[in-house]
C-alpha cells in the first residue's frame, strides 16, 4: 500500500535507464516523499521537450533562409504559465532572430495614438520570430475588466481587431494565437506559491491581486473575445494549462503544426 501511495510501480528496463540518468536522479531527489511516477513523467517531459526544441531550431532556420515573419501571441489568465511556455520555446533558438515583446502600460504619448500603433512597431522583420507575452488583446479583456479603457475604446477595438489581423496576415506575416487557460483553484495555488517565493514575488502585480475577485468578469470578456476573434482566418488555440509541463509541450506542438516549415531543413 505504501508503494502505491508513493507512486512506485514496476519499471521497464527503458524506464529504469531514464531514472538512472542525471535528470532522473534529480527528479527523484527533488520530491519528498519520493515519487517514481512523477519523476519518470518529468524525465519523459524533458526528453520530449528536447525533441521539440530541435524542431523549433529547424523552423527558425527555415524562417531565416526564406525571410519568413512569424508572430506567436500568448494570452491567458494571470499565472497561467505564458512566460514559462515562452522560455521553453526560445531557450534553444538563435536570439539574434527572435524577440520577446511584453509592453508596459502606454505612455501619455502612446495614449493619444491609434491603439494598434505601438504593436505595429513591434511586428517582425524578415527572418524574425516575435513572441508577444500579452498583446493587443489587453484591450479585449484586461483593460475593460480593470477599468483601464472606456467602453467606447473597447467597442472600437472589437470592431477593428479582426481587420487589423487580416492586414497582418495579408502582408505575409504568419500569426499564431495561443490562450492558456487554468482553473480558479489552480490560479490561487500559483499566486500563493509566488507570494512565498522571494525569487518570484516581483511577478505579483496589483492586477494579479484582483484577479481572483474579478474571475467572473474575466470569464465574461474572454467569452466575448473568442466569439468575435476566433475566426477561420485567425483562430485561437486554447491550451489547458493546469499542468505546466503538458501545456508547454502542447504549445510547442501547436506552433510547429501551425507553420508549414520544411521539416527537411538542415540545421
Amino acid at each position: 500500500m505504501e508503494n502505491k501511495k508513493r507512486g512506485q510501480t514496476n519499471l521497464s528496463e527503458d524506464d529504469a535507464k531514464k531514472l538512472n540518468s542525471k535528470e532522473g536522479l534529480l527528479a527523484i531527489l527533488s520530491r519528498d516523499p519520493y515519487n517514481i511516477d512523477k519523476a519518470l513523467r518529468y524525465v519523459n517531459y524533458l526528453e520530449k521537450l528536447e525533441e521539440l526544441q530541435v524542431e523549433l531550431i529547424r523552423l527558425q532556420t527555415w524562417a531565416i533562409q526564406n525571410n519568413e515573419r512569424i508572430i506567436i501571441l500568448f494570452e491567458g489568465r494571470d499565472a497561467a504559465g505564458k512566460g514559462g511556455a515562452i522560455r521553453r520555446i526560445t531557450e534553444r533558438i538563435n536570439p539574434r532572430f527572435m524577440r520577446i515583446v511584453a509592453l508596459p502600460k502606454p505612455t501619455e504619448e502612446e495614449q493619444t495614438q491609434w491603439y494598434f500603433q505601438r504593436y505595429v512597431e513591434q511586428l517582425p522583420k524578415a527572418g524574425e520570430l516575435v513572441l508577444f507575452d500579452r498583446s493587443w488583446y489587453n484591450r479585449a479583456v484586461v483593460e475593460p475588466v480593470n477599468g483601464f479603457c472606456t467602453e467606447e475604446e473597447y467597442k472600437v477595438f472589437m470592431k477593428q481587431v479582426n481587420g487589423f489581423e487580416k492586414m497582418i496576415l495579408q502582408s505575409g506575416i504568419r500569426l499564431v494565437k495561443i490562450y492558456m487557460s487554468i482553473s480558479k483553484k489552480e490560479q490561487q495555488k500559483r499566486f500563493d506559491e509566488i507570494k512565498k517565493d522571494p525569487l518570484k514575488q516581483w511577478k505579483m502585480t496589483p492586477v494579479d491581486e484582483r484577479a481572483q475577485d474579478l474571475w467572473d468578469d474575466y470569464t465574461e470578456y474572454k467569452k466575448k473575445m473568442f466569439k468575435k476573434t476566433n475566426t477561420e482566418l485567425s483562430p485561437w488555440k486554447i491550451i489547458k494549462a493546469n499542468r505546466k509541463t503538458d501545456a508547454r509541450i502542447e504549445c510547442i506542438e501547436h506552433v510547429l503544426d501551425s507553420i508549414p516549415y520544411d521539416k527537411n531543413t538542415e540545421i
